[in-house]
């Protein structure tokens, strides 16, 4: 049976009701409160309080605090004056008190439904705004980027047409230098005309032939030491590296049908750290001649830069490929080409496989110091006596 605290005590205001229900050792997270407008409880085990209200109350505004085995309630009243007496005449009457409890429940189921749509209601209002505003920002991110595009469009089309201006003005200066010329032929014919008028044209005399002799090309390397077979096939091949097909394309410059003015071009690039544009520099080369060793290898240190590394390997294996014979004239590009390629191997942890490019390497070039270094490192490395960095 739970016990009826009855020692309450309450003061009033025209506008505050002020209720202090006495509950020995309450707990906050034990206490139970219902409040409505007309009807106040308090449950806390054993304990129990309820008090049936004179008049209305606001409920929404009425507040309850805990502190010293006591609970105090702050109420609001609906009509400002004095109660002079907290409790209703219908605790004498035990059905009217149970009727009012039902209503107070009943109220208070209802309140809190219509609390809980409404909130329910709001959280969709805020679901909607929030899509439209996320869509909104959509639209604005797509416009935006719509708008970029444009530009960009426009700026290529403003691009290609200078650029079609200036070569309708190159061709047009072609075309007046070469009736220029012409003009200029004629008239020095006109002038040779008139001097074989005046002065009796003198005949030629016979041609004759004379046979020259030339020194066949020395190799700076001793006789005996020399390969001169695999010097020459050497040569040879490089040579017809060198030959570049025909291109058509009126569009392109000597410079971009030249594959030495295009690898002195991605040097520049290289030397500025513009990689990117070295390696397109030395790729568009590559098409025009790809039988040059030095615009594989010079486009693997590019790709070493970038971190590309299995493409720095396969640019490295092909200038390889294309330094055959091996003779002392490419004897550093082939060991350029191996530490490239030992370099890229080290950074993809094959150490095994770097480790034979430098020792490689090092047949080329002994006395380096650095490769004497790295190669120790990688040594190091696999046999797990230093840790890789």
């Amino acid at each position: 049976m739970p016990i009826l605290v009855k020692d309450y005590t309450w003061q009033e205001t025209e506008n505050l009701m002020n209720v202090t229900v006495p509950l020995k050792g309450v707990h906050r997270k034990k206490l139970d409160v219902f409040l409505t407008n007309e009807y106040l409880k308090v449950n806390y085990a054993p304990f129990f309080f309820e008090c049936f209200l004179r008049n209305s109350i606001d409920h929404k505004k009425s507040v309850a605090h805990v502190c010293d085995g006591e609970v105090i309630f702050q109420l609001h009243k609906e009509t400002a004056g004095l109660w002079n007496k907290l409790e209703s005449e219908i605790t004498e009457d035990k059905n009217a008190m149970k009727q009012k409890r039902n209503e107070a429940i009943e109220k208070a189921q209802k309140e809190e439904e219509e609390c809980k749509n409404q909130q329910e209601e709001t959280n969709r209002k805020d679901k909607r705004f929030a899509l439209k505003k996320i869509m909104s920002i959509e639209d604005e991110e797509k416009k935006r980027i719509q708008d970029i595009k444009d530009l960009e469009k426009q700026h290529a089309m403003e691009e290609l047409q200078k650029w079609k201006e200036k070569q309708q003005e190159v061709q047009k200066s072609i075309k007046e230098q070469i009736i220029k010329d012409n003009s200029f032929k004629k008239e020095k014919l006109t002038k040779q005309k008139k001097k074989q008028e005046i002065f009796p044209v003198i005949p030629l005399r016979p041609s004759g032939n004379i046979d020259v002799n030339f020194t066949p090309r020395v190799f700076p390397t001793p006789f005996r030491e020399s390969q001169t077979e695999e010097e020459e096939k050497w040569l040879k091949k490089q040579a017809e590296a060198r030959r570049m097909s025909e291109v058509f394309d009126e569009n392109l410059s000597e410079e971009e049908r030249n594959p030495d003015l295009l690898q002195t071009k991605g040097n520049n690039f290289f030397h500025t750290g513009n990689y990117p544009a070295a390696i397109n520099v030395y790729t568009h080369a590559i098409k025009l001649s790809n039988q040059i060793p030095a615009l594989y290898s010079n486009r693997a240190a590019c790709h070493l830069k970038v971190r590309n590394f299995m493409k720095c390997i396969q640019d490295c294996s092909k200038a390889l490929d294309l330094m055959h014979p091996c003779v002392p004239q490419n004897a550093t590009s082939r060991c350029r080409a191996l530490v490239r390629r030992g370099t890229a191997f080290c950074e993809l942890e094959l150490y095994i496989e770097g480790l034979q490019d430098y020792d490689a390497a090092l047949k080329l070039d002994p006395n380096n110091k650095q490769l004497q270094d790295d190669a120790e490192n990688i040594r190091n490395i696999i046999q797990g006596t230093r840790i890789k960095k």
